[in-house]
């Protein structure tokens, strides 16, 4: 086997060739599919004597051809054109990327192979032996990666939306004919989306046609092909009977989501793949402002966050952990009154080091921060109108330390800043990022103290807005030594990291009494939900206080008391410790759930049956408040049994049966197999039957995980259904590190069988064991020695083979 090569941001270089226009005819058929492709070509210097690299074969003529590529050896110098047939057999395509066939349909999903996306419709007709056509034409160019292609028996629901312009556009999502009720809530999601993008970022949709076409196989959630978005289904077919509030969430997310991209990622477009975080994390930024705005911003972005664990930076070699562009300029260059000294520190905000898309969204968020909406905007306005059809884009990380003081003698506040920055591969020092931390103070009342002025580094600023105090300001931590600010104002708390302005690791020199003050009484929601996670692993009487006043104010959102409320994940935990620990957490986890459940317990069954409803289904977010609220607090008093019973909707049944699949025994298993029995019909109920058993931390669960890989039901072949068994047995911190490396083994296992199939899914899976060095001695060998027998089988696939290299080497 050759070893797959790493390539680095240093080794790119612009393309010898560029594809002026691609015209693409697709013959489809049940046994053979002919793409003939005609593009015109044009060397990016005249003359240029460059061979030409493509990855498809052409008929015999002045090529060499390998495992990878056809080279042309010596076309023109100057303009011409290409013509290519292909012959391909989509049917055997489990791959699931190109084109392949799903369900009787034929799809798309395709890398850098071809140049045009899809557009409008230009001309139709009928063919020979019953055949007919469809000519696309896309006006503007757009990368190579977002053509798109569906062909199969679909029918669709119709809408239009009118843009504020006057101008019609037709919408239209395609299903299978049974499915099409199901697609409501989607087409709601997708011309609420339009709608908002039009109010808050003043983007119109550009073409007259926008498609959605829901897919059962499909290797991720969706993809933004321009005006012909793919989804995986279970992001468009929704019904109460089906669907829980989350997963209408998550259709109104994603939806919101890809149809963004249409200008942040298609219209204004990266270069190349390693400024991939940088499109995507603007447009998740946007998808997070949008569901912001439809719902609750506080748990919306408790949920984004979901702990300082939700977005480790782990640097890949790969990917030179280096991203340049021009999108962050404009934003700095609209800093009103700022510019110089934001211009002076851009350096700091140059080399990032994520690849991850939320967390791409957070540095964007950074920016937004420090320049305010308004000035956030006017960069925005600006990006778009310079860089329209056009590559601009880029990506950070840091580690901050807090300490706080107060001096009675001088009524002054004390706050002290340092960043650490641990060494990666190929960056043994790391500069200082710059870091806007916003801070608020406490009166021993729990009341805001209004802001007027501070000290920074021994000057006097003035921190008023319009000669008006404010209730809280962003410091400007732009080096890694210790900074101090004082407040000239009697107080006893300060607030850090309001609304989670930067997305630091962040130690603070709280103690307990302060945690638990500030969990009864933070004005910022945010971190009263999210500072007292670092003391799970101890039940303080003035914790408890804390859980039954937010339970009992009645003047809080209920989706943010039940976020509240929510005990942190075990994989959370985990990631605070040194040394993770998954059967320690657990029995502290079930230990600190029993004692809240004693302790608040008139609180929780009032809670309860003051949040159940017989009203019909209907997703909004006070109903979606009003379920979760209920469900959290059914869950800790172990009243699922009577919950399940009596639910009349897919959020309720599935909360309680969540619960019930904690406990094995009769009961478990009976309500488990009424669930399938009524519900075997729908391929998105099922798929979560799976989720609800492989993700219960029930001893030894690996046995019944491999049991349902056997099961009917299952596909392998499926990524949806493999992410929901497969991928909730690694989400169940108990099973999949269990001591005596079963679970590990059962993952190795399937990734190298996964990997004959779907490289791109188990790619996916292998992911799981990135982390294995944050475990005890014992669980390393284990995980260590499944890496390692992964890399050393012949013929594995590239993605998989970077992957696994990368986490034995970390």
């Amino acid at each position: 086997m050759n070893t797959p090569e790493e390539i680095f941001l240093k080794d790119y270089k612009s393309p010898d060739y560029y594809f002026d226009t691609v015209d693409l005819n697709f013959s489809l058929g049940e046994e053979k599919t002919i793409v003939a492709s005609k593009i015109t070509v044009f060397p990016r210097v005249e003359g240029s004597p460059s061979p030409l690299v493509n990855g498809k074969e052409l008929k015999e003529g002045a090529s060499i051809l390998d495992s990878c590529h056809l080279t042309l050896s010596s076309p023109a110098g100057n303009k011409f054109t290409l013509e290519i047939d292909t012959e391909i057999q989509p049917q055997k395509n489990t791959l699931l990327e190109g084109l392949y066939k799903s369900s009787g349909n034929f799809c798309t999903q395709c890398e850098s192979e071809v140049l045009l996306s899809n557009g409008n419709p230009i001309e139709q007709g009928e063919l020979e032996g019953g055949k007919h056509y469809v000519v696309w034409e896309n006006p503007f160019e757009k990368p190579s990666y977002l053509f798109a292609l569906v062909a199969g028996q679909l029918e669709s629901r119709d809408d239009i939306f009118i843009t504020r312009s006057g101008q019609k556009v037709s919408l239209r999502i395609w299903t299978p004919a049974q499915d099409v009720p199901k697609t409501a809530h989607a087409m709601y999601s997708l011309k609420a989306a339009k709608k908002w993008d039009e109010d808050v970022f003043g983007l119109e949709y550009d073409l007259d046609l926008f498609n959605i076409v829901a897919v059962p196989d499909f290797n991720m959630g969706a993809m933004e092909n321009n005006s012909l978005n793919n989804f995986n289904s279970k992001l468009v077919l929704a019904s109460p009977e089906t669907a829980t509030d989350t997963d209408y969430a998550a259709i109104l997310g994603v939806n919101s989501h890809e149809y963004f991209h249409n200008w942040t990622g298609n219209r204004v477009t990266c270069q190349d793949w390693f400024q991939l975080s940088s499109k995507e994390g603007l447009t998740v930024f946007r998808d997070q402002e949008f569901s912001s705005d439809m719902g609750s911003r506080t748990v919306k972005r408790i949920a984004d966050d979901a702990g300082p664990m939700a977005h480790p930076v782990r640097p890949h070699s790969y990917m030179d952990n280096f991203y340049t562009g021009k999108f962050l300029l404009y934003l700095i260059e609209m800093c009103n009154g700022c510019n110089d000294q934001f211009m002076k520190r851009f350096d700091y905000l140059n080399p990032y080091l994520s690849c991850l898309h939320v967390f791409g969204a957070e540095v964007v968020r950074m920016y937004k921060t420090l320049l305010g909406t308004q000035g956030f905007h006017k960069g925005m306005d600006l990006c778009f109108k310079r860089h329209d059809r056009q590559a601009v884009f880029t990506s950070w990380d840091s580690g901050s330390k807090s300490y706080s003081s107060y001096n009675t003698e001088a009524d002054t506040f004390s706050l002290k800043f340092s960043q650490e920055e641990p060494p990666t591969p190929g960056q043994p020092v790391k500069e200082p990022m710059f870091i806007p931390v916003a801070v608020g103070l406490l009166d021993s009342s729990g009341r805001d103290v209004p802001l007027s002025s501070m000290y920074h580094n021994g000057t006097l600023q003035s921190v008023a807005c319009n000669n008006q105090p404010v209730l809280s300001t962003v410091l400007r931590v732009t080096k890694a030594a210790k900074m101090s600010v004082a407040y000239l104002y009697v107080l006893s708390f300060s607030i850090f990291l309001v609304g989670y302005s930067a997305p630091i690791c962040l130690e603070y020199d709280l103690i307990d009494k302060d945690l638990f003050f500030l969990l009864a009484h933070d004005s910022d929601e945010f971190n009263r939900c999210r500072f007292p996670t670092k003391q799970t692993l101890a039940l303080n009487p003035k914790f408890v206080q804390g859980l039954r006043s937010i339970l009992c104010d009645t003047g809080l959102d209920k989706e943010f008391i039940a976020k509240a409320i929510t005990l942190p994940g075990e994989g959370e935990i985990m990631d605070m410790m040194e040394v993770a620990d998954p059967n320690a957490v657990h029995a502290v986890q079930t230990f600190i759930r029993k004692e809240i459940a004693s302790q608040l317990k008139s609180e929780f069954l009032n809670t309860v049956k003051n949040n159940r409803s017989s009203d019909e289904f209907v997703f909004n977010h006070p109903k979606m408040a009003q379920y979760a609220l209920k469900n959290v607090a059914l869950d800790i008093m172990e009243l699922a049994l009577h919950e399940y019973k009596a639910a009349t909707n897919m959020t309720e049944r599935f909360a309680a049966l969540a619960a019930i699949t904690q406990k094995p025994g009769k009961t478990c298993n009976d309500e488990l197999t009424d669930l399938y029995n009524k519900w075997q019909h729908d391929f998105l109920v099922v798929n979560k039957w799976f989720a609800l058993q492989a993700m219960s931390d029930i001893p030894g669960n690996v046995e019944n995980v491999c049991n349902l890989l056997s099961h009917p039901a299952f596909d392998l072949r499926n990524p949806t259904k493999v992410y929901s068994l497969i991928g909730g047995f690694c989400g169940s911190p108990m099973n999949f590190h269990a001591k005596d490396g079963s679970g590990y083994k059962l993952l190795g296992e399937i990734v190298l069988q996964l990997d004959k199939l779907n490289p791109r899914v188990a790619s996916r899976m292998v992911s799981a064991f990135s982390r294995w060095r944050h475990f005890d001695e014992s669980r390393q060998k284990l995980a260590k020695a499944q890496l390692e027998k992964i890399v050393s089988v012949n013929g594995l696939s590239e993605n998989i083979f970077e992957i696994a290299s990368e986490s034995l080497s970390a």
